[in-house]
């Protein structure tokens, strides 16, 4: 049976009532595997007991207000503005729980929270983070652009082989507990880059960002990059997705 995986798309959202869906939505799940063990439903078939079935997985697709973040090994000083300078801007500044260090958020980006029990796909981090990095790859190659990976850093990038001409187009920041998921992904679409001058992005100084606008030269329907980039995740994870409307 496919991994069911509920999907929501939120529209424009601030940033901290969001964190804290993640959050619940992950306690849930490590709860229901919690009450699984303890039933000694580990390998048994979970239609023994409705009650204690596999729990459900979620994929949450948002855009955020102006909002910077700080994964938990970030360095606060890759925010190279004031905090006057924020406010006046009206860019919120959360650090977080997540990996990785400063990233923007903001409209014209594609947001996307898997919150996933990976013992249902493969508990392999690594793989996980490059499943998400290949839908992307994949997502931008359908708009005509060749995107792609630097070994040793995180996310999507356009130019990769060109050393410091790469732009990256897409961040990655995770957390991972008893192999369930939460946070994601950043995807720059119709993004105002200029916000990036706010900060040092993602701790990576020598390198530039960009968007998928910038590099097509033509404004992006974002309703329909994110259905594409979805249908690359399903295609990917070979997940079950359940919009809100349909039944379980």
């Amino acid at each position: 049976m496919k991994p069911r995986v509920h999907f929501q798309s939120l529209g424009r959202v601030s940033y901290a009532p969001v964190w804290k869906q993640q959050e619940d939505l992950m306690h849930a799940i490590v709860q229901r595997k919690i009450a699984r063990k303890k039933a000694g439903m580990g390998e048994r078939d979970a239609s023994e007991d409705p009650e204690l079935d596999l729990p459900d997985n979620h994929l949450i697709f948002v855009e955020h207000p102006h909002v910077l973040t700080l994964g938990k090994s970030g360095d606060p000083g890759n925010v190279v503005v004031s905090q006057e300078r924020l406010e006046a801007l009206g860019v919120e500044y959360f650090p977080i729980n997540r990996g990785g260090d400063i990233t923007y958020h903001g409209p014209g980006q594609l947001v996307g929270y898997p919150i996933l029990d990976l013992d249902q796909f493969y508990t392999d981090i690594g793989k996980y983070m490059r499943m998400l990095e290949e839908a992307i790859i994949r997502t931008c190659a359908d708009y005509g652009l060749e995107a792609s990976r630097i070994e040793g850093l995180t996310g999507v990038w356009v130019d990769a082989g060109q050393g410091l001409k790469a732009r990256k187009i897409a961040a990655l920041g995770v957390k991972c507990s008893r192999w369930v998921t939460m946070h994601g992904f950043a995807f720059n679409l119709n993004t105002d880059l200029d916000f990036f001058n706010l900060i040092v992005p993602c701790g990576i100084n020598d390198r530039g960002v960009t968007s998928l606008a910038k590099e097509s030269g033509r404004a992006i329907d974002e309703a329909e990059a994110a259905n594409r980039l979805k249908t690359h995740l399903t295609d990917l994870f070979d997940w079950n997705l359940i919009f809100a409307d349909q039944n379980r």
